[in-house]
């Protein structure tokens, strides 16, 4: 195949950072660092087959930020305290010798936390219970515990530990973040409408409730350096609530992603489970309003295993894509799209149950393995 007529094979520049193809690898957690949050080895050749498959940048499973409230499961990684940082410094490498960046996911769970080793209360922007139950592919189980409502001084200290912990990011030679924004963890509490019932700045109009995340994304920005990537990921969807829609339709998506852009994104992630369809009853999809309204490029995430369904996201006003079950079934989906290979089908039996956690068959034995 002449990958110079593929769209998807057409270089990208993001920051400061030029991206040989538009397809990277999507954050996926996959609950196998230590119990106290260290990344490991067996982490680091998992990410560097991606790199090494010709992804071209790749995003981490959400990273928890401090050593209070974020942490959403049992061996999550962390990028709390210098331990982490020195633990990543290994991932990164590993990824930066196969020559692809890598950007660290730093997720705030919020009430949605169902494994924290550090304190047995949830924090939310209002005392709601989330709906749902617990997921026990993450070793959860039962319903969510009602969380306590934020003050305005656990709201400052949320800001300061997304920035301390895009400072570490820098430490661990990173290239740059993402702030979680989507799926139903701390900040899209926020921004949704039934568990935000706040009364001051961050609750309300929409543009209240996406405050918290444009004020995460400022001060990330100006504690990090100019060439340093600072994304944001945004979903309507939850991983307890995957059909709910911002009420206020195409109104509220401009809303979200001027504010967005205007709080210095460097890119919008949107992500849905099927981010080809309409991203409300009809009319465009989250990739196109997102295109639309927000001053930044737009990755697009979901259901886009299928080459053509990643090209036709492209055409439609994605910068690039990332790829989960289809990388997860092909870490080299990259190539095998550009040699014209056929792509093995994803197996959710064998590769996330019955827990989500790295499987030996997922990780190549180095040459030379250094545990």
């Amino acid at each position: 195949m002449n990958t110079s007529d593929d769209s998807l094979f057409e270089s990208v520049d993001l920051g400061d950072e030029t991206l040989p193809n538009r397809v990277g690898l999507a954050p996926m957690t996959r609950t196998s660092a230590t119990a106290d949050g260290r990344a490991t080895a067996e982490m680091a050749r998992y990410y560097a087959k991606f790199a090494r498959g010709s992804f071209s940048f790749l995003i981490t499973e959400g990273t928890y930020p401090d050593e209070a409230y974020s942490q959403g499961y049992d061996d999550q990684p962390g990028i709390a305290n210098d331990d982490h940082v020195e633990a990543w410094r290994r991932v990164t490498d590993a990824v930066h010798d196969e020559g692809a960046p890598i950007f660290a996911q730093l997720m705030h769970a919020g009430a949605l936390s169902q494994g924290n080793r550090y304190t047995d209360e949830r924090l939310a922007p209002s005392a709601v219970r989330p709906k749902g139950e617990q997921l026990e592919m993450y070793g959860g189980s039962g319903e969510f515990p009602e969380p306590r409502a934020a003050t305005a001084d656990d709201i400052e200290d949320v800001i300061e530990t997304f920035v301390a912990a895009a400072e570490r990011a820098v430490e661990a030679n990173f290239d740059g973040v993402e702030v979680h924004g989507a799926n139903g963890y701390l900040l899209d509490q926020f921004l949704t409408t039934y568990t935000n019932e706040r009364d001051d700045e961050y609750g309300g109009d929409v543009k209240n409730r996406i405050r918290l995340t444009a004020e995460v994304l400022e001060a990330v920005q100006a504690a990090t350096p100019d060439e340093f990537v600072v994304g944001v990921r945004i979903s309507q969807s939850k991983v307890n609530d995957p059909d709910y829609r911002w009420p206020g339709g195409e109104d509220d998506a401009a809303v979200v992603f001027e504010t967005l852009s205007d709080a210095g994104a460097d890119y919008l992630h949107v992500t849905e489970e099927d981010v080809t369809t309409p991203a409300f009853e009809s009319g465009p999809t989250l990739t196109e309003l997102a295109n639309r309204y927000g001053d930044a490029p737009v990755i697009a995430n979901g259901a886009l295993e299928d080459p053509d369904a990643a090209r036709a996201t492209v055409a439609e006003g994605a910068d690039l894509i990332t790829l989960a079950k289809g990388a997860l079934a092909n870490p080299d989906w990259p190539q095998r799209v550009a040699e014209d290979r056929p792509l093995a089908d994803f197996d959710f039996q064998r590769i996330l149950q019955p827990d989500a956690t790295i499987d030996e068959s997922e990780v190549p034995e180095p040459a030379d393995a250094d545990d």
